[in-house]
């Protein structure tokens, strides 16, 4: 029982990731277009890139769950 709880855990994961996987594209174009318009201050513009880049980073090499909670984090600091 514990076995197919396991690999029915790991099967979800691994259908959610290429979803994540298409967030990070749309997630960095939504950030790159809100740096053009934003009227927050350059320190929390500044946070909000050291954020993006770790979204991009993490997208990059494959980790697409952390790079969306990265982006998210980047746009809601520019939207603040």
């Amino acid at each position: 029982q514990m076995k197919k709880t396991i690999l029915a855990l790991a099967l979800t994961f691994a259908m959610a990731a290429p979803v994540f996987a298409g967030n990070c594209p749309v997630l960095m174009g939504q950030f790159e277009a809100a740096l053009k318009t934003t009227t927050v201050d350059d320190a929390t513009k500044s946070a909000a890139v050291k954020l993006y880049d770790t979204g991009k980073a993490a997208h990059d090499v494959g980790d697409h769950a952390a790079s969306v909670t990265a982006l998210d984090s980047a746009l809601a600091l520019l939207a603040s």
